[in-house]
């Protein structure tokens, strides 16, 4: 067993951070979460919501964000209701995912930190520019609803996230040159 352990050492490493890093940061927003009553919407899905409402008007788009009475926010697209958005629409589980990765595979703190926070930012603003997009799609395309937001933008997103976690490993931390 000892043996194995040796054999496996960066491997089970590289699982261990990942997974206490998603364990932990996971706590963290469910205790950020449960500071929301039941019909009361996160900050984070509020400031995504809002960041989609300017991204469309400067794109002189009719948009218009409303709380609902739930948990969610409606989006009005030409005056008609298109979607709604809720806190998992917000990408917060996306950007666990990310930084979990990127602390599993971590260099120096300071580039590390770095690539969090900008890989952090272009996943949000990518987001809040797959949202609008997929308003203005739904609104196009109604019949395509499952396609859009359970295909096409997943499939998007994630890519994203697997192209920054390329990124990270092969350029910035110079992890393939290291191991050759």
């Amino acid at each position: 067993m000892k043996h194995y352990f040796i054999a496996h050492k960066l491997f089970l490493l590289f699982l261990a951070k990942f997974f206490l890093t998603y364990i932990l940061l996971t706590v963290v927003y469910q205790l950020y979460l449960g500071g929301f009553q039941q019909n009361q919407i996160d900050g984070i899905t509020q400031l995504v919501s809002q960041n989609t409402q300017q991204l469309m008007r400067v794109l002189d788009m009719d948009v218009l964000v409303l709380k609902d009475k739930g948990a969610s926010v409606m989006v009005f697209y030409k005056q008609k209701y298109i979607a709604r958005i809720i806190e998992g629409c917000n990408a917060i589980s996306i950007i666990i995912l990310f930084v979990s990765f990127i602390v599993a595979f971590s260099g120096k703190i300071k580039p590390t930190l770095l690539f969090i926070c900008m890989g952090s930012l272009v996943i949000y603003g990518l987001n809040v520019v797959r949202i609008a997009l997929l308003v203005v799609l739904l609104d196009a395309y109604p019949e395509q609803t499952a396609v859009w937001h359970g295909t096409i933008f997943p499939l998007f997103i994630y890519g994203v996230v697997f192209l920054l976690w390329v990124l990270w490993v092969t350029k910035i931390l110079d992890y393939a040159k290291k191991t050759v």
